[in-house]
């Protein structure tokens, strides 16, 4: 009867250090579950702080390109305008 209780014994042993282990496993996979949780969170907010950023740079872009158009355009009747006056002159100083 001895040799029955001493298996028993070592079996509910064994037993309780595999329950230990896991319960720690446990612990240990939620650790890093929140730790991992916390970081895709931040990676989250950080995505959409760059989604901000990009769409203000697009905005920018598009608002310098109308700037740049209306530039040009203001040139090129700046230079329209010169060449009437030279041409102008041109006539004054020819009669």
């Amino acid at each position: 009867m001895d040799l029955l209780d001493n298996a028993e014994v070592d079996s509910l042993s064994t037993l309780e250090e595999r329950i230990v282990k896991a319960v720690e496993l446990v612990a240990q996979l939620r650790g890093e579950n929140a730790a991992l949780e916390q970081k895709l969170s931040a990676s989250l907010a950080e995505r959409e702080t760059m989604k901000k950023s990009a769409a203000e740079a697009s905005q920018q872009y598009q608002a310098l390109t109308e700037e740049l158009d209306a530039l040009r355009a203001e040139r090129k009747q700046v230079r329209v305008r010169i060449e009437k006056l030279l041409g102008q002159m041109d006539l004054l100083s020819a009669s």
